[in-house]
């Protein structure tokens, strides 16, 4: 298969594209579409966003010292791409995409999504000034997680949610159940033994 080199540059995808909801001591508050996340460790559990520094939510996050990460779904997507699209400065993004702000159950001031169906809220821990983005490193304090997403033992259905993903400049809902982790070594249940 023929391949060409291109010089470096951001090409890991697809990505969760989330919603990330900030609040300050000032009483402002934004929601800004980040697709630049990723989870860091398990144990404690931690995850990452990065923000540009001109970006309007940037020094609410900075300020406040937290953030909730909310997961995006079919339903939420266009407004999803709008507040990645328009300016807290000059819109109030909870209005215009008729968003309900919740608290949060660990945090002072950053309000969750209600509309979201999993709402993961965090704590900064560093801040790593790294060019065009600056990383903020955070601990998980809390998730939130709607209940229809519960199947009958309790646990975590993700499927049933449609979340979406972003992949260089196209956003996609998650479909097809390819496997599930570990199941490329999994012994396959005897159907009958063969003589």
């Amino acid at each position: 298969m023929a391949k060409q080199v291109w010089q470096g540059g951001n090409m890991l995808y697809p990505l969760p594209a989330v919603m990330v909801s900030c609040a300050n001591e000032a009483g402002e508050r934004d929601i800004v579409t980040v697709a630049w996340a990723g989870t860091v460790c398990t144990n404690p559990p931690m995850l990452s966003i990065s923000l540009r520094p001109e970006r309007h939510s940037y020094h609410i996050v900075r300020e406040s010292g937290e953030f909730v990460v909310n997961l995006v779904t079919a339903r939420l997507q266009r407004a999803c791409d709008w507040c990645g699209v328009r300016s807290g400065r000059d819109y109030d993004k909870w209005e215009e995409c008729r968003l309900t702000p919740v608290p949060a159950a660990t945090l002072e001031l950053a309000p969750a999504i209600e509309q979201s169906p999993v709402s993961v809220e965090c704590r900064v821990r560093d801040v790593l000034e790294l060019g065009s983005h600056h990383m903020f490193l955070a601990d998980v304090t809390a998730v939130q997680v709607e209940e229809s997403l519960l199947d009958e033992r309790g646990r975590l259905d993700l499927a049933r949610a449609g979340l979406t993903a972003y992949s260089h400049g196209e956003y996609f809902e998650l479909g097809r159940r390819l496997g599930t982790f570990g199941y490329s070594v999994r012994k396959r249940a005897a159907r009958g033994r063969r003589r």
